[in-house]
């Protein structure tokens, strides 16, 4: 069950549940959620309802499409690495609203939610599925097209972990238009390094599926 504000009518919708990776052992647990606060405000743009805390280290929010829930979570996990590390379950199916003053939603789009970050939860604890960090479930029978999304997660998931907090900075900045040159000069080096990086860790590789992940109706 969700309980976050919504003035949107019942529905289907992407659901998007986040927490924190190992946020116990997080040395600033205060610090760490003001980060994720802003992270979250950042994304609001375009929600049915916008992310917000729910319980804890967990927050919730849902889109009209499932590529806007995607991208959503990208931006979310960037602009927090490597101080914050977090993990996604996306959903896709019906919303009910139980109660519209107080904003308690429930339905199968949520439950699918929670079962996509349940599946991330425990896949990063096998060796071979450590970077596994967003998950897509679908409810109901109304798409076909879940495994095609999770096949591309998973790969892009394995990318970014492979990255040092170079490589990061460098496809946080490619993915929000700025120019080889401009990121260079931010970080220091040469625009042929930052190309070379691109080339070499697959920055523009991830670029290029993000884009792909973002149209996904």
């Amino acid at each position: 069950m969700v309980d976050i504000k919504s003035t949107a009518s019942s529905g289907l919708r992407a659901t998007l549940i986040g927490d924190v990776v190992g946020s116990r052992h997080v040395a600033d647990r205060a610090a760490a959620h003001r980060v994720t606060n802003r992270a979250l405000r950042d994304v609001g743009a375009g929600a049915v309802d916008a992310p917000a805390f729910t319980v804890g280290d967990e927050f919730q929010g849902s889109y009209p499409t499932v590529g806007a829930a995607i991208d959503a979570a990208l931006s979310i996990r960037l602009a927090l690495t490597p101080a914050v590390d977090v993990r996604f379950g996306i959903g896709w199916g019906a919303v009910s609203m139980l109660d519209p003053q107080a904003g308690i939603q429930d339905g199968p789009g949520w439950w699918a939610a929670r079962e996509a970050i349940e599946w991330t939860a425990a896949a990063q604890r096998q060796p071979g599925l450590a970077m596994v960090r967003t998950s897509f479930r679908v409810a109901g029978g109304d798409r076909t097209d879940a495994d095609s999304i999770n096949a591309a997660l998973l790969c892009r998931d394995h990318l970014l972990g492979s990255l040092d907090d170079r490589s990061i900075r460098i496809v946080n900045g490619l993915l929000r238009n700025q120019t080889k040159k401009d990121i260079s000069a931010a970080e220091g080096i040469s625009a042929s390094a930052v190309s070379q990086r691109a080339g070499r860790d697959g920055l523009d590789l991830i670029v290029m599926a993000s884009q792909y992940l973002r149209g996904v109706p």
